[in-house]
């Protein structure tokens, strides 16, 4: 199918859900997991995973598999990401194509729930995970269906039934993927209601869900505003908060490579996610190879400062970030400053000081500050400083592994990518699995369907020990 007819299925989509919200309910309400009231969804959650508990493994697995492949089945992908970018307004189609792709596929299932033994005179006693009963997600417009994939195949590999808050702004394709992960569920032979959401999703609702007695673990994907509230609910918390990633480039690093994986890492659904890099910092005595090599891979240079000014005015006007370009494309931004680009340019590229707001703050936008150092010292230094104590993302272009081993032992975040573009640190093009929840705040890192468990320690005295 080609795009126009992907728009034109979206667009008769919405106009359903837009007909139904006018009525202020659902075609039905609770339909595949969809409801009004966000105490009928916890509830009907909560009823859910009482049953749910008592299922086997091999149960847990059917489903987690119907779910994938639900979500990987070519209609669901286009229309889902293409509704995800015409109701946020955020991103690429393409690049969201690539995440949807990488939730279903390479999310942990049970597999990851790995017991530990231990055993000796005094018997066996062995270390399981269990679930914790009824998740309360938060999930952000960003990234609004592959949190909901990614967290809702964890969750439910946990043993646990999950209930979304997902941003307001990306309402509809979050509704849609529940609708559909629940419909694969019960085809599967699956309970319903393992997932659920709520139609019109607001702060009360939220609220709501903060404070249940029935949700005993809280799961927030966005800003630090909705972690933090999260964190003094009183419960299990986990928190998936802001990022800065610098990329640091010395004097022995592949330049042309650097180069390219820095604008498409940073490009990658235009710079939305927390992991994409955000600024440059790079040595001196290569630094003019380096913005040379950045402009033949798709970045527009800013060199007047009038109209770096001009920019920034745009893009953060009266020193607040505006909505209306976050996530949008490089070219659509500069046509914001007058400047018509090229349709081959992904990034806009500009040097600034170390203290510009640039490069402080996170912009998620295809904006990438150029900040030149004298040594590599001082870019581990500035690079540590930008990274503002997130603990979430750095990448690194070097040869050196003293100086990379230095900048991992100070930056000590989360992820650290060497010598590649940052999305490989959530398994596009680099090894291991993949998360939209990447807990820095609180300490879990990549959460996967382990993390959504309780350790329980089971112990038998004085028996079954045959070494």
């Amino acid at each position: 199918m080609d795009t126009t007819g992907i728009e034109y299925i979206v667009k008769k989509v919405m106009a359903e859900i837009d007909c139904v919200e006018e009525k202020g309910w659902p075609v039905k309400d609770g339909e595949y997991g969809v409801f009004n009231d966000m105490n009928n969804a916890i509830d009907a959650a909560y009823i859910a995973q009482k049953t749910y508990m008592r299922q086997t493994m091999a149960f847990r697995s059917k489903i987690i598999a119907a779910m994938r492949a639900e979500m990987l089945k070519k209609e669901n992908m286009e229309v889902i990401c293409q509704m995800a970018v015409e109701e946020t307004g955020m991103g690429n189609y393409e690049h969201k194509l690539i995440k949807h792709e990488l939730a279903a596929t390479k999310t942990p299932g049970v597999e990851d729930l790995v017991a530990e033994a231990f055993t000796g005179d005094d018997g066996l006693t062995l270390m399981e995970q269990s679930p914790f009963g009824v998740i309360g997600s938060v999930s952000p417009s960003t990234n609004p269906s592959e949190t909901v994939i990614s967290n809702g195949i964890g969750m439910l590999a946990g043993g646990n039934t999950v209930v979304f808050a997902p941003h307001p702004s990306a309402k509809k394709t979050s509704a849609l993927t529940v609708k559909l992960l629940n419909k694969a569920i019960i085809a599967a032979g699956g309970p319903e209601n393992l997932i659920v959401t709520t139609a019109n999703p607001t702060i009360d609702s939220a609220n709501v869900m903060f404070t249940s007695d029935k949700i005993t673990m809280l799961c927030a994907t966005g800003g630090p505003g909705v972690v933090k509230q999260v964190l003094m609910s009183g419960k299990k918390a986990i928190g998936a908060g802001a990022g800065n990633p610098p990329a640091l480039v010395d004097e022995t690093a592949d330049i042309e490579k650097a180069a390219k994986d820095i604008i498409d890492g940073c490009c990658f659904d235009n710079n939305l996610p927390c992991i994409a890099e955000k600024e440059v910092v790079v040595v001196e005595q290569v630094a003019d190879y380096l913005i040379f090599n950045m402009k033949k891979n798709g970045a527009y240079e800013l060199k007047d400062a009038a109209k770096i000014k001009e920019l920034e005015d745009l893009v953060i006007p009266e020193g607040r970030l505006s909505r209306d370009y976050v996530g949008r494309d490089a070219k659509t931004i500069l046509k914001g400053i007058g400047i018509e680009a090229d349709p081959s340019v992904r990034v806009i590229i500009m040097e600034t000081s170390c203290n510009h707001i640039f490069a402080v703050e996170e912009l998620m936008m295809p904006i990438l500050p150029v900040v030149r150092v004298k040594n590599i010292a001082e870019g581990i230094e500035l690079a540590v400083c930008l990274e503002n104590g997130n603990r979430h993302t750095a990448v690194m272009h070097s040869t050196n592994i003293n100086n990379l081993t230095e900048m991992a032992k100070r930056v000590q975040t989360t992820i650290f990518v060497k010598n590649g573009p940052s999305y490989a640190g959530i398994g596009v093009g680099g090894e291991g699995y993949t998360t939209f929840t990447i807990a820095g705040p609180t300490g879990e890192g990549l959460t996967s369907a382990k993390t959504f468990t309780r350790k329980r320690r089971c112990v038998l005295v004085g028996g079954f020990t045959i070494k």
